[in-house]
Order: structure tokens, then sequence, then C-alpha cells
């Protein structure tokens, strides 16, 4: 347990530290680099390459590097970013935006494999339940990568420039090369005997070939409505109601107040979700972002209100704490077997729910971009159920789980 929850803390403090970096500058790009929409297209390009890199290369760099590798070589594109917007213009934010687009998707697949493995290896031994031990590692994960939010947000306001925080991407890489264990395991070596004999074009369309599964192709509408609903916050909710009633100086202090409940409520989810069972966690989700979303419609924002321009990223953090910890658990869950190509998947789709709300951003009023909101929510929670209903049609009953002692959850790994 030691070595294992060890692991997760490296993964969690890497993360946080490039995010602090990086967190920052997202956040701001809509309203920083908004002449001649430099800001939303540059985050439009950056998850377009993001799609492109989720289709092909996530299997490829897990299997041949392992996941420490790519997560340490991942993270360097994202330092890339951040240098680029020392002298932020057409030139320098568009490549870098491409750079970190092609290191995002094995950056975040590698992660999530990563705690998928450590976690059923350690629920193996302990002989506990592998989707309960899943999800405490992705909450605490969330806890800390999402606080990454606070300092990021909390320096840009008081600063209001990202030059102190973009040597803690270097200080990720250092963190994650030093002390993060290759993992090891029964099913990855499998897996690497399975590459060893597939030729490279069945691993390079492993992405695809993985839609086969018609619970994927349900999870699709779930997983790009996540990347809506961020993107809407980051970059709609802090242009059109805090920069226009506020000032652009108090996104960051909204974006905090956003990542501090994300970040608590990650942890609380993915504790409790063994006892309340994911579906119930679905729901309260649901219904929170959707009275979030009749309300921005309904309300006129005002500067004397200046608590409700709190409230609704802190609701929004609640539930988006549950979308982010329970996607990526039932993701680890549904797809134990082919871990590389879900998460590429995960991070495939979800990309395109940020391109599409970035791309409408600047064409779009905003009472549009919230009925598509609600209207995807409504779709999302629909194919979801029918996974759930696929999911207790084909196991009724769970087999009690066996403890196995011979079984290590993390050793290093001599190939690598």
């Amino acid at each position: 347990m030691e070595r294992n929850l060890k692991n997760v803390l490296v993964i969690s403090f890497g993360f946080l530290l490039l995010f602090t970096a990086y967190g920052g500058l997202q956040n701001l790009q809509s309203s920083l680099h908004s002449e001649e929409g430099l800001g939303v297209a540059s985050l439009s390009v950056l998850y377009a390459a993001l799609i492109l890199s989720s289709m092909f290369l996530p299997p490829i760099l897990i299997k041949k590097l392992g996941c420490k590798w790519t997560i340490a070589g991942s993270m360097c594109c994202y330092i890339a970013f951040s240098l680029g917007n020392f002298h932020a213009s057409w030139y320098t934010l568009i490549p870098t935006s491409v750079i970190l687009g092609v290191g995002g998707a094995p950056l975040w697949s590698a992660k999530c494999t990563y705690l998928t493995i450590a976690g059923n290896a350690y629920a193996q031994k302990a002989g506990k339940n592998g989707k309960d031990v899943i999800n405490q590692y992705f909450g605490v994960f969330f806890l800390i990568f999402q606080s990454s939010g606070i300092w990021g947000n909390l320096i840009s306001s008081l600063v209001f420039s990202q030059a102190s925080t973009k040597a803690s991407g270097v200080l990720a890489v250092l963190l994650i090369v030093t002390f993060l264990d290759q993992i090891k395991s029964d099913q990855a070596e499998t897996e690497k005997e399975i590459l060893e004999t597939s030729s490279f074009w069945s691993t390079f369309l492993a992405t695809f070939q993985h839609l086969k599964d018609k619970r994927q192709c349900l999870l699709i509408p779930l997983t790009i409505y996540s990347g809506l609903e961020q993107g809407f916050l980051s970059g709609d909710y802090t242009k059109a109601y805090v920069t226009c009633a506020l000032g652009i100086h108090y996104v960051g202090y909204v974006m905090i107040c956003f990542s501090a409940v994300n970040s608590l409520c990650s942890l609380l989810f993915g504790k409790i979700s063994q006892f309340t069972g994911r579906k119930l966690l679905f729901a309260l989700a649901t219904i929170t972002n959707t009275a979030c979303i009749i309300a921005l419609l309904l309300w006129k924002p005002h500067p004397k209100q200046l608590a409700v321009f709190f409230i609704f990223p802190a609701l929004w953090g609640l539930s988006d704490a549950i979308w982010q910890t329970q996607t990526n658990g039932l993701y680890g869950i549904l797809f134990e077997k082919h871990k590389e190509a879900a998460f590429a998947n995960y991070r495939l789709w979800e990309s395109l729910g940020f391109v599409i709300a970035f791309g409408y951003s600047t064409k779009l009023q905003i009472y549009i971009k919230l009925y598509i909101l609600l209207s995807m929510l409504v779709l999302s929670v629909a194919t979801y159920g029918a996974v759930e209903y696929l999911e207790a049609k084909s196991s009724p009953a769970t087999p009690p789980v066996t403890k196995k002692e011979d079984v290590g959850p993390l050793t290093q790994d001599t190939h690598v």
C-alpha cells in the first residue's frame, strides 16, 4: 500500500506542478489574448492537435516507453506552451499549442492507465474490490491536481503574470523521472508480448478498433460533454459573465473558487462512491449542472451581486468533480483489458468537446451555448443509462473478491 500510495502521490504532485503553470494560462487565454481572437484560436488549435494525437499516439507510446516515460516526455510539451506565452503572438502560441496538443493525449492516457493498473494490483493483493480502489486513486489524484487551479490562478490574479510559475513545469518532469516507479504487472507483460507479435498498424489504429465496443460508443456523448462543460466555464463564463461585469482581474479568483470546490469534492466523491455507487453521483452532477444552466439562462449579472459570480463556479466544481473522477474510473473498470485504447478514446472525445466549445465561443451568443450544453447533458445521461443497463444485464451479480498474495502492485521495470 505504501508504494502504491507513494506513486499515486508522485503522479498527483507532478500534475500539480505542471498545471500550476498551464492552468492559469488556459483560463486567461480568451480574455488576455482577445485581440483578433488569438487566445481562443490557440485553445482551438491545441485541442484539435489533441484530437489527432488521441487517435494514434497513446497506445504506441505507452506500450513502447511505459507509463512513466510517456508521462515525463509529454510533460515537456506543456513546458513548451508555457514558454510560448512569454512573448505571445500568432508565431509563438499556435506552434506551441500544436506541440502541447500532441503531448496531451499520451500524458493523460498514461496517467489513467497507471492509476488503473496500480488500483487493480493493490485490490487483488488486499482482497478489495478493484473499482473501489480505482475510484479512490482517481479521487486522490483529482484532489491534488485540481488544487493547481488555486495556485496558478492565485498567482495570475495577484501579479497578472505567469513568469513565476513556468519553472514549476520543469520541477514536475524532475519529480516524475526521479521518484515514479515504472509500473509492472502481469497484464502489462501480457500486453507487451501481444505488442511484439502484432503489426504496427493494429497498434496504430487501436483507438479506432476500440469503437467496436458498443459501450464505448454509448459513452461518447458523456465524454464530449465533459469537454463542453469545462470549456464553457473557462472560455465562456469567465468572458461573458465575469470579465464583462467585474473585470478581467476577477477571472483568477472565480476559477480559484471552482478549483477549490472541485479539489475537495474529488476526494470526497472518490471515497464515498463505494457506498453510494456511481449512478447516484452521476444523478447529483446532472441535477446540479441542469440547475446551473437554467439559472444562467435567467440571470442578469450585475457587479453588486458579487457572491453569485462565485456560487456558479462552486456548483460547477462540485458537478465537474463527479464527471472527472467517476467517468475516468468508469473507463478503467469497463475497459480493463484495453486501457490504453480506452483512455485514448476518452481524451479524443473530451478534446472534441473542448474544440467545439472554443470553436463556437466567438460565433454564438451565450444563451445558444447554454441550450447546446443542456441538450448535450440530456443526451449524455440517456446514453450513460444505456451503458449501466448493459452492464447490469451482462453481470447481474458480482462475484466475491479473493485475496491473491502473489501479486505485486508495483515493481521496478528493468526493461526501460
